[in-house]
């Protein structure tokens, strides 16, 4: 389905439904572009804070999904026929369905997640475009368990989608477990098995492997002091430095065995850079500095 992806008034994309209108501003507008569903009444101390956060979110998405609030004063019916047993409710709807939904006042952060879901289950390459966006952005903020969900409902949407398949297993992985995230791209298609984003998220799966039992950053540094040949405890120092998130740190500490021996242990260094290299990803700036510097070196 192609999406109005052009920004719109909010009188558009954020109105009051009744059900009288509930028709034709919920169900078959969903069957165009997701539609939110907001039960909410004027007493309802949570829906005051609720509310304007939704609002905030659809105004955000610039017309890829729209809100109906209702209130359940006024339409005790309708209500009714969606079970709706306390409020704040909310609903997703997509081709004319509720799909999604949640209870209770929740934090900015899931409802934006909740949204980029119902716009990837709208469909349209824009909209799964926007959601991959969303979804790594939760994963680089700490959102673990928000961006697993977005990764997943885009994947049912288009179940061999590199980006996504990479995403939710990058989740896992983040999530400490190695064995799911694994599992995941067993799922890959054979045909997108050397696809950038699917690489990434393997190299990302051995670099944990590797480095599971790496040892401690000052011991090795300490190490070198003493002796700055021992280029074990410089390998064995960038592996820590993995481990502990610091990838500048690791690519720096690589480059400088592979600068002093590049030979040493069968290659280990310019494998290792290969590896950190793709498990940053293609977009990565840092990637891209550190390739350059291992060429002008390889080259030199």
């Amino acid at each position: 389905m192609e999406l109005n992806l052009a920004p719109k008034p909010a009188a558009d994309v954020i109105k009051d439904g009744t059900e009288a209108t509930f028709m034709a501003d919920v169900v078959e507008a969903s069957r165009e572009v997701p539609v939110i569903v907001d039960f909410w009444a004027p007493w309802c101390g949570p829906c005051k804070t609720l509310g304007p956060a939704l609002e905030a979110a659809v105004t955000a998405a610039k017309g890829k999904v729209r809100l109906v609030k209702i209130d359940v004063d006024q339409n005790q019916m309708i209500a009714a026929q969606l079970r709706v047993q306390s409020i704040p409710a909310v609903f997703g709807f997509v081709n004319g369905q509720p799909v999604d939904g949640f209870m209770g006042a929740q934090p900015a952060s899931q409802i934006k997640a909740f949204v980029e879901r119902l716009i990837a289950q709208g469909g349209g390459n824009d909209g799964l475009e926007a959601a991959l966006e969303a979804a790594e952005a939760m994963l680089e903020e700490g959102a673990v368990a928000d961006a697993a969900q977005t990764f997943a409902a885009i994947l049912a949407e288009e179940a061999g989608n590199p980006a996504a398949l990479s995403g939710l297993s990058r989740s896992h992985l983040a999530l400490g477990d190695i064995e799911k995230a694994k599992a995941i791209l067993d799922l890959v298609p054979a045909e997108k098995a050397n696809d950038s984003a699917i690489l990434a998220a393997r190299a990302q799966i051995e670099l944990a492997e590797a480095t599971a039992d790496a040892g401690d950053v000052g011991e090795f540094a300490a190490a070198l002091e003493r002796d700055p040949g021992d280029h074990q405890a410089r390998f064995d120092l960038a592996m820590a430095l993995v481990a502990k998130g610091d990838q500048q740190g690791a690519i720096d500490a690589l480059l400088e065995l592979f600068r002093r021996d590049r030979e040493w242990n069968d290659g280990a260094a310019r494998a290792q850079l290969f590896k950190l290299f793709d498990s940053l990803g293609p977009k990565s700036e840092l990637a891209a500095k550190g390739r350059r510097r291992l060429s002008s070196m390889i080259f030199a």
